[in-house]
């Protein structure tokens, strides 16, 4: 099996959420924080024949650049990355030491707001948010215009960054931390549920994201 450069990309991505992972037999990718606050998977055109668990997730794509273009083969107890010439055996990690998703496919227990998130206003809040040094970022619906706003939501005098990105006739206030956005670069389709949690799908990629919502935030119908 040859991974794709976009498999790679996607493995990197979710080495930022969680630096371990168990790869489930079949052709779809999942991790998730030891938080448990974020939930990543994705699809992807390789099959994995058995379930392979790597604890150091970042340290095995160091060891795919070590061999570029190698192709890996799942032994018993290893994967061995080979060119034919050059190989690398790595061991497979416990699967009980890794905090990897449920079983249980994720679904949102309600669908209350709907908005898109350009990939230039997701860079923008992360940007904003290290600049302004703001942990919060928010999804504000004031009953006519929905606003991504980085803040610090617990001082109504903090320096903050706000862009408009859709319409609403509800009023909300949805707030998530900014280390949270862990996504790939992408346009996002966003569907937030008022119960805690937040879907991003992204519209070039098979990849979604799952992302918990803080408690204090807010929500009334229209």
């Amino acid at each position: 099996m040859f991974l794709s450069t976009e498999t790679v990309s996607i493995l990197k991505n979710f080495s930022t959420i969680n630096q371990s992972i168990l790869i489930k037999e079949g052709k779809r990718l999942r991790s998730m924080s030891v938080m448990k606050n974020v939930l990543a998977e994705s699809d992807i055109t390789e099959e994995f024949d058995r379930d392979v668990a790597i604890y150091d997730l970042s340290q095995f794509l160091n060891c795919l650049s070590l061999i570029p273009g190698g192709e890996l083969k799942l032994m018993d107890d290893y994967i061995k990355i080979t060119d034919g010439t050059n190989s690398i055996d790595y061991r497979y990690a416990d699967p009980s030491v890794i905090a990897a998703p449920p079983e249980k496919e994720l679904k949102l227990p309600s669908e209350d707001v709907c908005v898109v998130l350009t990939e230039d206003q997701i860079d923008r809040a992360k940007k904003s948010a290290a600049v302004l040094q703001i942990p919060d970022v928010s999804l504000i619906g004031d009953g006519n215009k929905v606003y991504l706003t980085v803040r610090d939501k617990k001082n109504t005098g903090s320096n903050s960054y706000s862009i408009e990105v859709g319409e609403t006739d509800a009023v909300f206030q949805f707030n998530l931390k900014v280390e949270n956005l862990r996504m790939v670069p992408s346009d996002y389709d966003v569907i937030i549920s008022a119960k805690g949690m937040a879907k991003f799908t992204s519209h070039s990629r098979s990849l979604v994201y799952f992302v918990a919502i803080e408690p204090d935030s807010t929500y009334e119908a229209a």
